[in-house]
Protein backbone atom coordinates (compact mmCIF):
# COMPACT_ATOMS: atom_id res chain seq x y z
CA UNK A 1 0.00 0.00 0.00
CA UNK A 2 1.07 3.49 -0.68
CA UNK A 3 1.17 6.48 1.90
CA UNK A 4 1.69 9.83 1.89
CA UNK A 5 2.99 11.27 4.92
CA UNK A 6 3.23 15.11 5.33
CA UNK A 7 5.91 16.57 7.68
CA UNK A 8 3.88 19.55 10.12
CA UNK A 9 5.25 22.45 11.48
CA UNK A 10 8.85 21.92 12.86
CA UNK A 11 7.63 19.54 15.90
CA UNK A 12 9.72 19.20 19.10
CA UNK A 13 12.89 20.57 16.76
CA UNK A 14 14.11 23.79 16.72
CA UNK A 15 13.23 25.78 13.60
CA UNK A 16 15.94 25.02 11.08
CA UNK A 17 17.05 28.54 11.10
CA UNK A 18 17.55 28.74 14.86
CA UNK A 19 19.87 26.02 14.54
CA UNK A 20 23.39 25.55 14.58
CA UNK A 21 25.15 23.72 11.77
CA UNK A 22 26.06 21.15 13.56
CA UNK A 23 22.28 20.57 15.00
CA UNK A 24 21.00 20.84 11.20
CA UNK A 25 24.28 18.37 9.69
CA UNK A 26 21.96 16.51 12.59
CA UNK A 27 18.78 16.92 11.61
CA UNK A 28 19.69 15.91 8.21
CA UNK A 29 21.42 13.16 9.24
CA UNK A 30 17.94 11.49 10.69
CA UNK A 31 16.47 12.08 6.96
CA UNK A 32 19.37 9.65 5.68
CA UNK A 33 18.26 7.29 8.48
CA UNK A 34 15.31 6.96 7.30
CA UNK A 35 16.38 6.57 3.59
CA UNK A 36 18.77 3.74 5.13
CA UNK A 37 15.85 2.02 7.39
CA UNK A 38 13.40 2.10 4.57
CA UNK A 39 16.22 0.64 1.94
CA UNK A 40 16.56 -2.39 4.40
CA UNK A 41 13.08 -3.40 5.24
CA UNK A 42 11.45 -5.79 2.33
CA UNK A 43 8.73 -4.26 1.25
CA UNK A 44 9.17 -0.93 1.68
CA UNK A 45 10.04 1.39 -0.88
CA UNK A 46 10.26 5.69 -1.17
CA UNK A 47 8.80 6.91 -4.16
CA UNK A 48 9.08 10.50 -3.77
CA UNK A 49 10.40 12.62 -1.20
CA UNK A 50 10.86 16.82 -1.01
CA UNK A 51 11.22 19.17 1.42
CA UNK A 52 8.96 22.58 0.47
CA UNK A 53 9.69 25.78 0.33
CA UNK A 54 8.09 28.44 2.79
CA UNK A 55 4.13 28.73 2.72
CA UNK A 56 4.42 32.24 1.58
CA UNK A 57 5.85 30.97 -1.57
CA UNK A 58 2.77 28.76 -2.17
CA UNK A 59 -0.13 29.60 -4.76
CA UNK A 60 -3.60 28.82 -4.35
CA UNK A 61 -5.77 27.88 -7.45
CA UNK A 62 -9.44 27.74 -7.40
CA UNK A 63 -12.06 27.31 -9.55
CA UNK A 64 -15.99 28.88 -9.12
CA UNK A 65 -18.35 28.37 -11.49
CA UNK A 66 -15.89 27.52 -14.29
CA UNK A 67 -13.61 30.63 -13.31
CA UNK A 68 -10.12 29.70 -12.54
CA UNK A 69 -8.63 32.33 -10.14
CA UNK A 70 -4.56 32.19 -8.92
CA UNK A 71 -3.54 33.80 -5.44
CA UNK A 72 0.06 34.17 -3.96
CA UNK A 73 0.28 32.76 -0.73
CA UNK A 74 -0.90 29.79 1.63
CA UNK A 75 -4.51 27.80 1.26
CA UNK A 76 -5.00 29.01 4.90
CA UNK A 77 -3.21 31.08 7.87
CA UNK A 78 -1.50 28.46 10.11
CA UNK A 79 1.16 28.65 12.67
CA UNK A 80 2.20 25.12 11.02
CA UNK A 81 3.24 24.69 7.26
CA UNK A 82 3.41 21.39 5.52
CA UNK A 83 7.61 21.44 5.83
CA UNK A 84 7.69 18.34 3.25
CA UNK A 85 6.72 15.15 2.12
CA UNK A 86 7.18 10.97 1.77
CA UNK A 87 5.37 8.86 -0.93
CA UNK A 88 5.80 5.29 0.63
CA UNK A 89 5.01 2.09 -0.53
CA UNK A 90 4.83 -0.15 2.62
CA UNK A 91 2.93 -3.04 3.69
CA UNK A 92 1.09 -1.49 6.35
CA UNK A 93 0.80 1.28 8.14
CA UNK A 94 2.70 -0.34 11.55
CA UNK A 95 5.78 -0.83 9.27
CA UNK A 96 5.51 2.65 8.37
CA UNK A 97 5.10 4.20 11.66
CA UNK A 98 7.72 2.05 12.72
CA UNK A 99 10.00 3.66 10.11
CA UNK A 100 9.09 6.94 11.20
CA UNK A 101 10.65 7.29 14.17
CA UNK A 102 13.97 7.49 12.42
CA UNK A 103 13.02 11.52 11.34
CA UNK A 104 13.07 14.45 12.96
CA UNK A 105 10.27 14.51 16.09
CA UNK A 106 8.06 16.30 13.37
CA UNK A 107 4.15 16.31 13.60
CA UNK A 108 3.22 13.74 10.65
CA UNK A 109 -0.38 13.24 8.68
CA UNK A 110 -0.44 9.89 7.19
CA UNK A 111 -3.12 9.47 4.49
CA UNK A 112 -3.22 6.08 2.37
CA UNK A 113 -3.29 6.57 -1.41
CA UNK A 114 -6.07 4.82 -3.61
CA UNK A 115 -4.58 2.87 -6.47
CA UNK A 116 -6.87 3.12 -9.13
Amino acid sequence: MKYLVMLIGDGDEKPWGDMSSDEQGELMQRFGDFDAACTAREGVQILAGEALDAPSSAAVMRTREGKVSLTEGPFAEALEGLGGFYLVEAPDLDTLVELLRALPRYDMQIVPTIDV
